[in-house]
């Protein structure tokens, strides 16, 4: 799926930093420096804007607030898999899609390394991406006294309900679809995207999903159990994880671990698709088997072929 034209009088493109890296600054300079007298304006987001501003003192750059888009056609981050997230917070409702140049060490969200900036600013100029949406999850924590939310969030990656204290276990009742499938004393769960599955999911020992599998996982964590495999469940499915009146200690809820709150015995966490995917912007075809071997540095040839002394 490609995007959809706008008017060249309207072309507005967002840039995001890495909120420490140097060489985030460095390298939005090159971009910025590519596409100037190109007709497209940049909009820059967060604190370290100021300093880009002084560095090309010539850019179309203008600085705004991270909640507002004024009909962006695409937001450009420079940093590593965090900083992609960090933007997804406030562009996943809006739709907005993420082009990710990578400064971190892994970046799976990332479409290109620093070092190839140069071949993204006639891509851009050009329109010559394509989007590909990404499966969200949407999560309500319900207190025990009731059926209305009190807190809400979304995520990318994954949603963990993680015990608060380390010399205990929680008891957490599981249900699918509102059907109860097993009461774990564990650690905590774990409710993951096909995204996520190559992040918290995959230390976890979850499966790696490819991107456009439709489908999410609920793994347990350090079950003290017989079953405690993952479980991979249809895109539509319905997840409810109740700590227990019997767990002894609190719990905390993660979102991507960026968005937070701590619950007690007796709450629910609702978990369910999201009603707005993740659009990334892809600047070409490059398979998924591809990247994670890159990622991972995966040994295609085998232990056989390395070099022996």
């Amino acid at each position: 799926m490609t995007n959809s034209p706008q008017p060249e009088s309207t072309r507005r493109v967002g840039i995001l930093l890495h909120p420490a890296r140097p060489e985030a600054i460095d390298v939005a300079e090159k971009f910025l420096q590519g596409i100037a007298n190109t007709g497209i304006t940049c909009v820059g987001f967060g604190d370290r804007i100021a300093d880009l501003c002084q560095r090309v003192p010539g850019a179309q750059l203008q600085q705004c607030e991270l909640d507002r888009f004024n009909q962006l056609e695409l937001m450009v981050v420079f940093g590593g898999d965090g900083t992609i997230l960090r933007a997804a917070e406030s562009v996943v409702p809006s739709g907005v899609p993420l082009l990710g140049v990578n400064l971190g060490h892994v970046g799976f969200l990332a479409e290109l390394e620093s070092h190839d900036v140069h071949k993204l600013v006639q891509q851009v100029v050009d329109r010559n991406y394509s989007v590909e949406e990404r499966l969200t999850l949407d999560v309500q924590v319900i207190d025990a006294e009731g059926e209305d939310p009190i807190w809400s969030s979304f995520a990318v990656n994954e949603v963990s309900l993680e015990k608060g204290a380390r010399e205990k276990m929680l008891d957490v009742l599981v249900e699918i679809d509102q059907l109860p499938v097993s009461r774990w004393s564990c650690d905590g769960m774990l409710v993951s995207t096909p995204t996520g599955s190559t992040a918290y999911a995959f230390s976890l020992g979850g499966p790696v999903i490819w991107p456009d599998v439709q489908a999410f996982q609920v793994i347990p964590m350090a079950a003290h159990a017989l079953f405690a495999r993952p479980l991979v469940l249809d895109p539509n499915s319905l997840v409810d994880l109740t700590l227990s009146n019997n767990s002894s200690t609190s719990a905390v809820v993660w979102c991507d671990g960026r968005r937070s709150i701590e619950i007690e015995p007796g709450t629910r966490v609702h978990v369910e698709r999201g009603s707005h995917p993740l659009r990334v912007a892809r600047l070409k075809e490059q398979p998924f088997t591809s990247r994670l071997v890159k990622k991972f540095e995966l040994n295609i040839d085998g232990f056989r072929s390395r070099v022996r002394p």
